[in-house]
């Protein structure tokens, strides 16, 4: 075998798994057919679980410091004498152009509690968790090939050979992370159905003549939906007809410019374009994740429109969730069936994702009934109640996997606890091994494998009748106290 596991395409999601593979000693390599990062505007913000998986793996600062740069640039779209923008507490977001605003969200809300550092990192666009993750990925001496397009592969019960415009390489494993055109996933024979498109979108950033008559923020318009900002020269638009004859072709200041006007009713000149980008709202997802011994993760695995920057946080998750699962196969330690949770925990995620951007759509449509509900949704999301209800939506803090166990932590993204050394809980999964911390009330005895685990005894002043956590090395809770834990350890660790 040339690598234990090759994965097509260098995005979020195949930068993120390359790194939780080569965290595990995985001998792994990313084929990317582009030479260069695309510098293509896309995502602009992340999630509360993708910020803490970035925390989990030592990466926080790096997205502070993101987060910082990003409303340093926003700074300069602001109108003259207005007070400068500071982050959110929260990450609010917007549904369907409906934007959520912070003064109406209610901090308090238990979904948020424990969220730590990462709970205020929000405003992160996708380039820049792309060079966190390629250089995260240089510093463990995971290779990543650019220039090198995966053609096709041969899958056998032993591995993959998988043919590229370079040559051909083996490897036991292949995931497909190469995007809504996966060539992986076609090859494979992967079902993929779903919805057919009805939009036309556009995203770019370019200079404006006449940019001031635009509104700023998301528009409403009868005869679509329109962005302006928050940075200086983006601008988003929404055509409800019918997908584009091209995907593909050039995108032209004319074409920006013709739209603009469509949906805005503004006179604008689009004088220069700095990247731009077409979208629609196709929504189709993979009946499952794995075809022996080829997977999926990312936008191969579920596509669907833009709308909540959802696609970047769902690949993230799938790679955190898939990542020590495929090493701890790799290696020969995985309880059975421990792979097949992949597909299992992940795909239900994916299908309410593609709901929510399909509901999304709907309440953007022009036409008077689309436009009545819009209405009703407006007056629910201006009520306290409303906003922090989609603000737990959007930023993901409602995750909750099925796993055996009443505690209501199990299941659930682990708490970030500050532990009585000063440290968090977050310090100790920096190594992509799972946790189990006792703080008083682990039973002496509990078989951990160290290799997969670590055991750390503390305490938590804040947290006093806690008596312990099983964490999966992805963040999870899976035990919270009571009986299961030698089940629970056993189930997703194995044995030592």
């Amino acid at each position: 075998m040339d690598f234990d596991v090759i994965i097509s395409g260098a995005g979020p999601t195949g930068l993120m798994l390359a790194c939780e593979l080569g965290l595990r000693g995985v001998r792994v390599v990313v084929l990317e057919r582009l030479a260069e990062p695309d510098p293509t505007i896309k995502a602009g913000s992340v999630t509360v679980p993708t910020a803490e998986a970035f925390d989990r793996r030592g990466l926080l600062p790096r997205l502070v410091d993101a987060q910082r740069e990003s409303f340093e640039l926003a700074q300069r779209f602001l109108p003259a004498g207005a007070p400068p923008m500071t982050p959110p507490p929260k990450f609010a977001g917007h549904f369907g152009g409906i934007r959520l605003t912070a003064d109406l969200f209610d901090a308090t809300d238990p979904a948020f509690a424990d969220r730590g550092p990462a709970g205020d990192v929000g405003f992160v666009s996708q380039q820049q968790v792309e060079a966190i993750l390629a250089e995260h990925a240089a510093a463990l001496g995971v290779p990543v090939r650019r220039g090198v397009a995966v053609t096709g592969f041969d899958a056998d019960d032993a591995g993959v050979t998988v043919g590229t415009d370079r040559g051909e390489l083996r490897a036991a494993w292949l995931v497909g992370c190469d995007g809504g055109r996966s060539t992986v996933r076609k090859v494979a024979g992967f079902d993929f159905p779903g919805t057919p498109p009805e939009i036309t979108g556009h995203q770019a950033v370019v200079e404006l003549r006449g940019g001031e008559r635009l509104g700023r923020g998301w528009q409403t318009t009868p005869t679509g939906i329109y962005a302006h900002g928050p940075v200086p020269g983006r601008v988003l638009t929404v055509e409800f007809d019918g997908p584009p004859a091209d995907r593909d072709a050039p995108i032209t200041a004319e074409e920006l410019e013709k739209s603009l006007r469509a949906v805005s009713g503004v006179d604008v000149e689009v004088t220069a374009v700095h990247t731009a980008t077409r979208f629609t709202d196709n929504a189709r997802q993979a009946t499952t994740y794995r075809l022996g011994r080829v997977l999926l993760a990312g936008d191969a695995a579920h596509v669907h429109s833009p709308f909540g920057g959802q696609g970047l946080n769902l690949g993230i998750g799938d790679a955190v969730n898939l990542g020590w699962k495929l090493a701890a196969t790799v290696h020969g330690r995985a309880p059975d069936g421990l792979l097949d949770t992949y597909t299992a925990e992940r795909h239900p995620l994916g299908a309410w994702v593609l709901d929510w951007t399909r509901a999304q759509i709907a309440l953007m449509r022009p036409d008077p009934h689309a436009r009545a509900l819009r209405g009703v949704v407006e007056d629910l999301i201006a009520t306290t109640t409303g906003t922090t209800h989609f603000t737990k939506m959007i930023s993901g803090v409602w995750h909750r996997l099925d796993l055996p166990g009443d505690h209501p932590l199990i299941g659930r993204s682990a708490p970030d606890l500050v532990l009585s050394d000063g440290s968090r809980l977050a310090d100790h999964l920096h190594d992509g091994r799972g946790l189990l911390l006792d703080l008083g009330g682990v039973r002496s005895g509990v078989d951990v494998p160290d290799d997969r685990a670590r055991l750390v005894t503390a305490t938590c002043p804040t947290h006093p009748d806690l008596p312990g956590l099983l964490v999966r090395p992805d963040g999870v809770v899976a035990w919270a106290g009571g009986d299961g834990l030698d089940t629970a350890v056993t189930t997703w660790f194995g044995t030592a």
